[in-house]
């Protein structure tokens, strides 16, 4: 059945990708099986986002195995005409399919998937569970390896001790008996070393398991061989410690590394929060906080972070780092919001029915599909996984022909202890290993990566381009005062709910000064970023924002000032005086010692001589900068060459975030969290960034330390193994201590380092 399907839909390479692509499973024959997705109240809880034209599903698909499964459940649109696109996280297991609600339903994308072999795990009982356990065959290999290398160690004694010429027999019994416990090892534990080496093979690529499954052949042939006509006692020993000491090392590297990838996915969550609104006051609180019943506030151009029903104010609701769709969608109240989509008209409250979903908003921050240029692994590593076994075999090559003019004994153990001893695992991984920890360290400081090349690209910065307004001013230390008409108290409470529709740091301070007695929500509000907000109140038209923007009529002192203008009469101005954050200018010239620095601001040139004395002439001061001219600077920074990183707000800045090299957004209480940023940082973290640089830089040195190590024990593993002094048991004990130390001087220096630099 599963062959016709692929067949119809031109898709039978998937046989020739693996030599057993897929899991035979009983399909069910219930055509009812899946019925209940026909209940909308059901499918409401698996779909992350839904419109007219697509429909977004994540699934649990416990049966992925191999490229095979990669190739055909992206290619599930030729099954399915209705699917629009499926991609797979092949090591969680997991798929992210987007269909045409016109063209299939939820029922139907499951039903495919059933009768190709993935049936989803669906628990409707409890969504928010934990999935099930995953494949643990790695882990049943690793027992039986042990279990029988440890009877052929006992049963082996003989061999190593003596044993009297009356008791030979016993000899010959326990030689067999090692043959067959070494059965299991040879033909179940070291599947993995013999699948892996095979696939590369058929792609023409002998990977790092080739010499490792040659070794585990070449030492049971030759046992076998002594066994049945030599009558003495092989390696069976040796082999069964080879595929054990193997197993654990494989263990090790996945466990070690699958907590160090995905500790920021499951264990750690964005500095990011949003307004809890309880007894008509506000709360800023944590996502992870946030619970289903819960009412929170949604500022302009804020991102939504849970799924929820509007239940007051007007949703204008950009769903671009959803869907794709540049357009906003109008929602009236009563509404579905999904979470990831930004607010663009004013303030909205929602009801939560959904916890916070940290898994999701990592999958929506890592969506960016834009291509930046990151080195990835280092030139020697990228050369050592292509070519190391075809050197390996040379070697070994050279060393047989040696000891066959000079001491043919000594072939076998100089051969096998050579492809065990170069296994160049701990090589390979000094590179994803330092970068795991390097991202666990700058998460524990409230320092989010999206991935391991940000460190790379942020070890390559030349030029450091800083926003000025909510980025090295403190936003929630603005001095600030009034001057003009005096305002009544209804005026306030206009002001304030006004500005409490925008995120921008200014906005927010008024709204902290004048904060409403009673709710009034603005009509018709519109902010034009970094420029000034608009609403009316009845047949009020107020305008709030820039002299530009508000076209305020009279004089003004120097400075930050935000203008009033209701129906056209100026009412007067707020004049801000800037509040630094701590040390931020003094980090900022400490770095330009070393860095080029350019200061973008959308605030006029008050402070200009105070900057300038402060940072000093060699900085770039740039004032009156648009969103669009920030963009068009870092444009014209890359065109000349510059490795640009960009520090903003994440609020008008996004454009200019995602065109850097490196785009930081820092994060204060309020959840202004953009997908268009490498990296997310709380603002506390900002005066420490020429210290996160200088902590990126030893990246590098960490991942040479390693490497070097590494080396030396494979160099020095080899001197004796093409001498034939080295057992091949001693050999497989000595591989997963390799990898051991990689692992701990990877976390011992990198840590070290960390403490240092603070």
């Amino acid at each position: 059945m599963v062959f016709q399907i692929l067949n119809k839909a031109e898709l039978c390479d998937y046989y020739s990708l693996n030599q057993n692509p897929g899991v035979s499973r009983k399909l069910t024959n219930r055509p009812d099986k899946f019925a209940y997705l026909d209940e909308e109240k059901i499918t409401l809880q698996l779909i992350r986002y839904q419109d007219k034209n697509q429909v977004h599903l994540n699934f649990y698909l416990p049966q992925i195995h191999c490229s095979s499964c990669l190739y055909l459940l992206e290619n599930l649109r030729k099954i399915d005409p209705g699917v629009i696109s499926s991609t797979v996280h092949f090591i969680e297991k997991e798929a992210a399919i987007i269909f045409n609600p016109s063209q299939t339903t939820v029922r139907k994308v499951v039903e495919t998937l059933a009768s190709i072999g993935y049936e989803p795990y669906i628990s409707l009982n409890d969504l928010s569970a934990k999935k099930p356990k995953k494949d643990k065959s790695l882990i049943f290999q690793l027992g039986v390896a042990g279990f029988c290398f440890g009877n052929i160690m006992l049963l082996s004694f003989p061999e190593y001790l003596g044993i009297d010429v009356k008791d030979q027999y016993l000899q010959s019994a326990f030689r067999w008996l090692s043959l067959f416990l070494s059965l299991p090892v040879v033909l179940y534990a070291a599947l993995p070393f013999y699948r892996s080496a095979w696939s590369g093979i058929k792609h023409k690529y002998l990977n790092i398991d080739f010499p490792i499954a040659i070794a585990i052949l070449a030492t049971f042939i030759r046992s076998l061989y002594e066994v049945v006509y030599a009558n003495e006692g092989g390696f069976f020993d040796s082999l069964a410690g080879i595929v054990f000491f193997m197993l654990a090392g494989r263990v090790l590297q996945e466990t070690t590394y699958r907590r160090l990838t995905f500790n920021r996915d499951y264990k750690s969550y964005f500095p990011i929060a949003v307004t809890v609104i309880k007894d008509n006051k506000e709360f800023p609180t944590a996502l992870p906080e946030i619970k289903p019943g819960d009412t929170i506030l949604i500022h302009h151009d804020e991102i939504i972070p849970v799924d929820g029903i509007l239940t007051r104010g007007s949703a204008f609701i950009d769903y671009s780092f959803v869907s794709g769709e540049s357009l906003p969608v109008r929602k009236e109240i009563g509404e579905l919001l999904y979470a990831g989509g930004k607010q663009s008209s004013g303030a909205i409250e929602l009801l939560v029915i959904k916890e916070v979903s940290q898994g999701y908003l990592t999958r929506l921050w890592n969506k960016d599909k834009e291509e930046k240029e990151h080195s990835g692994s280092p030139f020697f590593v990228n050369f050592l996984a292509r070519f190391f076994s075809v050197i390996l075999l040379g070697i070994a090559t050279l060393t047989a022909i040696y000891w066959y003019y000079h001491n043919p004994a000594r072939i076998w153990p100089a051969v096998t202890a050579i492809f065990i001893i170069a296994c160049p695992c701990a090589l390979l991984l000094a590179n994803s290993f330092t970068s795991g920890h390097f991202l666990r360290i700058f998460s524990q400081h409230n320092i989010y990566l999206r991935n391991a090349s940000v460190i790379d690209s942020i070890r390559k910065t030349t030029h450091l381009v800083f926003d000025k307004t909510g980025t090295i001013t403190d936003s929630s230390r603005f001095e600030i005062s009034w001057h003009g008409l005096p305002l009544s108290e209804l005026q306030k409470s206009k002001i304030a709910s006004l500005v409490s529709q925008s995120s921008h740091p200014l906005s927010r301070a008024i709204y902290e000064l004048h904060k409403p007695c009673s709710s009034l929500i603005p009509q018709n509000f519109t902010e034009q970023t970094g420029l000034g907000i608009s609403g009316r109140f009845e047949q009020e038209i107020w305008n709030i924002g820039s002299l530009s923007f508000t076209e305020y009529r009279g004089s003004a002192s120097e400075g930050t000032n935000v203008f009033i203008v209701v129906n056209g009469q100026s009412l007067g101005y707020f004049h801000f005086n800037n509040s630094y954050r701590a040390h931020i200018l003094d980090t900022m010239a400490a770095l330009g010692k070393k860095f080029n620095i350019s200061l973008l601001s959308g605030d006029n040139d008050a402070e200009k001589n105070y900057l300038r004395k402060k940072l000093g002439r060699q900085t770039t001061l740039l004032f009156n900068q648009s969103p669009e001219d920030k963009l068009q600077y870092i444009e014209s920074l890359r065109l000349q060459g510059a490795e640009v990183m960009m520090i903003g707000d994440g609020l008008n800045d996004a454009g200019a975030l995602k065109r850097a090299n490196t785009g930081i957004a820092i994060c204060e209480s309020i959840n202004n969290f953009t997908p268009s940023s490498d990296v997310i940082m709380e603002a506390s973290a900002l005066s420490g960034l020429h210290r996160i640089i200088s902590f990126a830089e030893k990246s590098r040195q960490v991942v040479l330390l390693s490497f070097g190590i590494s080396l030396l024990y494979n160099t020095v593993g080899m001197y004796f193994a093409i001498q034939g002094i080295l057992s091949p048991l001693i050999a497989a004990i000595l591989m997963p201590i390799s990898t051991i130390s990689i692992v701990l001087i990877t976390f011992f220096t990198s840590s070290w380092y960390g403490k240092r630099l603070r």
